[in-house]
């Protein structure tokens, strides 16, 4: 009996001691985060800088894959889809976590379910701006254009962020705009540029370098205090006097459900760990980027309410699923 009980006592260690190799061996190899927007949007250079801090800290490379279209929702569909390792990850935003549920008839995964959240990275305002030729130097002069041309002006999105910034400007301005839907944020800017549409409402990323090289009108921000990174723009309720328009866009990580805790533990800490660090924090200070370390637990629920908020927003804002 006595060597039946000392055998099962080796055994439980041996397991006990598989399982702490198991938790330090993780991770034995590369990681893949997805951006499920295009090269050059915010989401791509604010991922791939976290990406690279977040490797020191791993000892791993994590590559970075582009997966954009529809929104965000095949990015994120990928990474719902891929096996819960720890391997594969998502740089998540306000459009594929929040939004989507709202902007779709139907996912092809659910939003609420499909992820394990990791860490929230940070946020940034959008820009609202018009093409130079418009002849409206505020925002209150564009809406007054806008209300004497029912439906005549035209605006361009890109992202959730960008079609509900504009359509929530829109429904608590009293206006009606015309969307010109496009597949990547730096081709709406070039047509902003060259005045195919009036008005394109986007991060600071895409935004900030056009406004402050003169290629096009910054008109207000869609944050509710005025941004360092740009003092002179008044925000959308102070240009309008209204008290309740406001609009981030949003940066989290995510994994598929059913990540071993182990992992989700690690690459939590190698999150904080980035958006701690001064590198990361000088980087994106030029573009409004607020960082905010946190617990996935901390994320889950800031997702239930995000939803919820959008859920609202795109309402009031009359957008019909697609």
């Amino acid at each position: 009996m006595h060597l039946v009980t000392r055998r099962l006592a080796v055994f439980a260690a041996a397991i006990s001691l598989g399982s702490a190799a198991l938790a330090q061996a993780w991770p034995a190899k590369p990681i893949k985060a997805i951006v499920p927007f295009a090269a050059g949007s915010a989401t791509d250079q604010i991922g791939r800088a976290f990406a690279q801090k977040m490797s020191e800290t791993l000892g791993q490379p994590i590559v970075v894959e582009n997966r954009p279209g529809v929104n965000g929702m095949l990015g994120a569909d990928a990474v719902a889809k891929a096996a819960p390792d720890g391997y594969t990850i998502l740089i998540g935003t306000n459009s594929t976590n929040a939004a989507l549920k709202s902007l779709m008839k139907q996912l092809p995964y659910n939003q609420d379910t499909a992820f394990a959240p990791l860490g929230y990275l940070g946020s940034v305002p959008l820009i609202v701006a018009v093409n130079n030729d418009v002849p409206a130097k505020n925002l209150k002069e564009f809406v007054d254009l806008a209300k004497a041309k029912p439906t005549g002006v035209t605006f361009a999105s890109a992202s959730t962020s960008q079609l509900v910034s504009s359509e929530m400007l829109a429904s608590m301005a009293g206006i009606q705009m015309t969307n010109v839907p496009y597949k990547s944020g730096p081709a709406a800017m070039t047509d902003l540029i060259g005045g195919q549409v009036m008005m394109f409402s986007a991060d600071f990323a895409v935004m900030l370098p056009q406004v402050k090289g003169g290629k096009v009108r910054g008109l207000a921000v869609t944050s509710t205090k005025r941004s360092p990174a740009i003092p002179e723009l008044p925000t959308v309720n102070e240009a309008l006097g209204l008290k309740d328009y406001e609009l981030i866009a949003y940066f989290a990580m995510f994994a598929p459900a059913g990540t071993p805790p182990e992992a989700v533990a690690r690459l939590n800490q190698a999150i904080n760990a980035a958006a701690s660090s001064k590198d990361i924090q000088d980087k994106f200070a030029g573009i409004g980027f607020a960082v905010e370390p946190g617990t996935p637990e901390a994320l889950a629920q800031r997702s239930r309410t995000e939803t919820a908020k959008w859920a609202k927003a795109i309402k009031d804002a009359k957008i019909e699923p697609q």
